[in-house]
């Protein structure tokens, strides 16, 4: 039996749930009183119901994410009907800002934006009997100094068959305004030498697939260069993931990303738009010399996984300056080129765009775009056909060779889109079982 269960719905089974981790480990003294139960989305709520309930915990403390929000919202209502004595509180970015879009109301509390410190008060106060606390309880941003990192609750499981998510800082100093990480432009760091003894251990521990979740890692060359140090002076296999600013790679970043073994090395590079006045209508930085240079550096130079993102329906971009994005992109990468599709999320400020651009989303997650002024509904439907096919037949690898006789005259656009379409028309489907033979 355990008072606290700390749980959440997890996208797939290898994704384990870093936030959990921080909230056990920042719980203190109240640490072997809680325990942490994950599942994924694809399970049943009331088997997720039964196995959280059977801990006959006093508290629940869920968290909530866009990918998991509207199983979230029906779990709230099957644990409050059966055990509506059960402090229940929420976390996690998707109840952190306003307006909440699902019903949510049933929950106890909510704690809003980074909870390790207020989550520990709330369950000291409610264990102990004294005063309550708001239902809305707004963090603020902790110390990373002042927090225990939560590495040593990642299982023995976890090392051995999950992706193993670092960070060595918190917040990101640009202000694309899709983006929630904007909203904290103040960069924290968390100790490098601890952070650095933390990533030895788990290495000694035998994990070898690391994706460091900071937004924006190759800001600080001072603090770049011992992580990657850390990992050049060890024998693969291992995999490491980082999210990379794409105008920023100066010479000793360069010499040392140019040292990774194949294999080793996956760079996620945001670029999001190459269209200079959507980038600027955004708040989005964008040097196109740099970016040119960089990818082509990264491309010829290096041994590194490329995985590039470009976002379908931005406010002032058309399909045809999407397709020249993807064009332009096209050439400059043989890596993974991610389309995604705009998302309206609570805290951002993209809604200041809707009433120009007649910007239309979906009311539920994941609040994609549906059209715009320049995009009509069906045009979009089109796009999100697109994304889905590209990502099956170009980004998985399986039709290097093939793929690209779709575009025969270099327009890489327009001849994946008349395949699309082709292709949605025969199928009537996005979920299309491709092989190669």
């Amino acid at each position: 039996m355990h008072d606290i269960v700390l749980t959440t719905l997890n996208a797939r089974y290898i994704h384990p749930s870093i936030g959990l981790r921080y909230l056990h480990a920042n719980l203190h003294d109240l640490r072997h009183l809680a325990v942490i139960q994950e599942f994924v989305i694809s399970d049943q709520l009331l088997d997720v119901a039964e196995k959280i309930l059977a801990h006959r915990p006093k508290i629940i403390g869920l968290g909530v994410y866009i990918w998991n929000g509207k199983e979230c919202e029906q779990l709230v209502r099957i644990l409050k009907s059966l055990a509506p004595e059960v402090l229940l509180v929420l976390g996690g970015p998707e109840v952190s800002h306003f307006p909440h879009r699902l019903d949510f109301s049933l929950a106890d509390h909510v704690i809003c934006r980074e909870g390790e410190e207020r989550f520990h008060q709330l369950c000291c106060a409610y264990l102990t009997g004294s005063a309550g606390l708001p239902r809305i309880i707004t963090a603020s941003p902790p110390d990373p100094d002042n927090l225990v990192m939560p590495y040593a609750l990642y299982t023995d499981e976890d090392v051995a068959h999950r992706v193993i998510y670092v960070e060595a800082s918190r917040g990101c100093p640009f202000s694309c305004e899709f983006c929630l990480s904007s909203i904290d432009r103040q960069v924290r760091y968390f100790d490098l030498d601890r952070f650095l003894r933390e990533l030895a251990t788990l290495w000694e521990r035998g994990a070898r697939n690391f994706k460091f979740i900071d937004r924006t890692f190759n800001l600080s060359m001072q603090r770049v260069g011992p992580i990657l140090d850390f990992f050049l002076q060890r024998e693969p296999p291992f995999l490491v993931h980082f999210e990379v600013v794409p105008e920023h790679f100066p010479f000793e970043l360069r010499e040392k990303l140019a040292q990774f073994p194949p294999g080793t090395l996956q760079l996620e590079v945001g670029i999001q738009t190459l269209n200079a006045d959507v980038a600027e209508s955004i708040h989005r930085r964008l040097d196109m010399d740099k970016i040119t240079a960089n990818l082509r550096f990264l491309e010829e130079e290096t041994n590194a996984h490329l995985h590039v993102d470009l976002i379908i329906g931005l406010p002032g971009e058309s399909a045809d300056s999407f397709g020249r994005n993807l064009n332009r992109l096209a050439g400059l990468t043989k890596g993974e080129i991610q389309l995604g599709v705009l998302k309206k999320l609570s805290g951002t400020t993209l809604n200041r765009h809707d009433a120009v651009h007649g910007m239309t989303y979906l009311p539920y997650p994941p609040y994609e775009i549906l059209a715009n002024d320049l995009i009509d509904f069906n045009a979009m439907q089109d796009l999100k056909r697109m994304a889905r096919f590209w990502d099956l037949l170009y980004n998985s690898g399986n039709f290097s060779g093939s793929v690209r006789l779709l575009w025969p005259d270099q327009d890489v656009y327009a001849g994946f889109l008349r395949f699309s379409k082709w292709l949605y028309g025969a199928t009537l489907s996005t979920l299309v079982l491709i092989t190669e033979n």
